[in-house]
């Protein structure tokens, strides 16, 4: 289990990054960690690693003490393994080299079989023998992830591990890499901005907003009832709308037109989504926006229902 207990960091005593922050993790559990960009994210997963050292506060997996680079000549944990943003790879040696790398070259034949093995859990069977240096972003990407698995680590630390793969592709490697993940009974934190990998994926949801965690709690309960509309707004366009004095915050998807309402709006422009379109429209002097099954025109007086 990883135990997070009490865990600031800053890079000076004037810039404090995370302040106090305490969690679990079980085994095999796997970890979604959100927030706007710079709030912090990347910096925990350096942390949990072992390549920063926390000011204060302390992380463990199980009984072992994680400690960073002021302890370790060479920083982070052999047990875990952590795929950064520039993915570190070896660029004029095949995909297979890269993948097979740490394995070892006492047992080839085990070792190619499970080089083919995460081959196939990233998709690039057909690139097994192509140099790094010809790979685009996103397939270095899925490199760096496969390789990161070659030795089975106990914890994953991934960091936005999607962000450069295309979506055609995005949407099953996360299926099958997670579902690997789970196969293996590895643990797995993920710094992201896609509300997916938390939705479909995670166990936990830890939420970052001004160097505090302001959520943690199983991603599904945070989504249907999140306590503040910068959570909200993670998931989805959000809108916060006063009823009786009171702020209540509204996804698209909870708000309808109907034929007979109290709560009367203009439209104001309409986007298509695909199977469905947005709507913006003024609300009492504010601008909402809520989902339809097709176009309205612009100046239309609408009625709407609201989801409480």
């Amino acid at each position: 289990m990883l135990q997070v207990h009490k865990l600031s960091f800053g890079y000076s005593k004037e810039n404090l990054v995370l302040n106090n922050f305490n969690f679990t993790l079980k085994k095999g559990e796997h970890l979604c960690v959100m927030g706007e960009s710079g709030c912090g994210k990347s910096t925990l997963l350096k942390l949990i690693y072992g390549l920063l050292d926390a000011n204060e506060g302390s992380i463990f997996w199980d009984e072992k003490q994680v400690l960073g680079p002021a302890f370790h000549l060479v920083p982070g944990m052999d047990f875990f393994k952590y795929v950064a943003q520039d993915f570190d790879l070896m660029p004029y040696t095949s995909v297979a080299e890269n993948i097979s790398k740490f394995l070892s070259r006492f047992y080839p034949e085990e070792s190619e079989k499970r080089t083919n093995e995460l081959l196939e859990v990233i998709e690039m069977t057909n690139f097994k023998n192509t140099k790094v240096k010809n790979l685009s972003g996103g397939q270095k990407q899925r490199v760096a992830i496969a390789r990161a698995l070659a030795n089975e680590p106990e914890l994953l630390l991934l960091d936005e591990p999607f962000g450069q793969i295309d979506n055609f592709k995005k949407n099953s490697l996360r299926r099958n890499l997670f579902r690997y993940l789970k196969e293996k009974n590895i643990a797995c934190i993920v710094a992201t901005h896609d509300k997916n990998d938390a939705l479909s994926f995670a166990d936990s949801l830890l939420v970052i907003q001004n160097q505090e965690m302001i959520a943690f709690h199983n991603p599904k309960e945070i989504f249907k009832n999140p306590s503040k509309k910068y959570i909200a707004a993670l998931f989805d366009d959000v809108n916060e709308i006063n009823f009786n004095q009171k702020k209540s915050l509204f996804f698209p998807h909870q708000i309808t037109k109907v034929e007979h309402s109290e709560f009367k709006a203009t439209v104001l422009r309409s986007y298509f989504k695909g199977n469905f379109w947005l709507i913006e429209a003024e609300f009492e002097h504010q601008k909402i926006f809520f989902n339809h099954a097709f176009e309205l025109e612009k100046g239309l007086e609408i009625t709407l229902s609201f989801e409480f």
